[in-house]
């Protein structure tokens, strides 16, 4: 599995759980594993699967690690985000946005693997796919100021 699906797959547990108390964190991820496969028709007519969970046991254990460390860090995140997003504090900001910049960020601080351009353009990329016409250049702009903020 690519760094991206996996990524994709770590934006959608971290959207679920966001919307359940920290207590029910485990279970959420549990779900999302168990949950069917689902797919969907284009526009264009074309068929696209929009929940398959077939990775290795490895890549498994990476993603609950990565999900469980990001919801650990969420005040501390936030804390960031909110330094310098001026006007739209987190309260305030979209549910997909903020999954968004919440991983982004753990990334670009505790991921030594990851360059912070490369968390920028994925999360980009990420807000493309799942937030509304302003999300990327939204993230873009968050990001960018938090990189040059430390």
């Amino acid at each position: 599995m690519t760094r991206r699906e996996m990524r994709e797959h770590c934006f959608k547990m971290l959207f679920g759980v966001d919307f359940y108390p920290a207590e029910e964190t485990a279970g959420q991820i549990e779900q999302y594993f168990n949950s069917p496969e689902e797919d969907d028709t284009e526009a264009d007519g074309r068929l696209e699967i929009v929940h398959r969970v077939d990775m290795k046991e490895e890549e498994r254990a990476f993603l609950i690690d990565r999900v469980e460390g990001i919801a650990a860090k969420i005040p501390e995140l936030d804390e960031k985000i909110n330094s310098v997003a001026q006007g739209w504090k987190t309260r305030r900001m979209g549910k997909v946005e903020l999954t968004i910049l919440r991983q982004a960020l753990y990334e670009m601080l505790y991921d030594s693997e990851v360059p912070e351009k490369v968390a920028i353009n994925e999360a980009v990329d990420l807000a493309k796919k799942f937030g509304g016409n302003d999300a990327p250049a939204f993230i873009n702009g968050v990001l960018a100021k938090l990189v040059t903020a430390e």
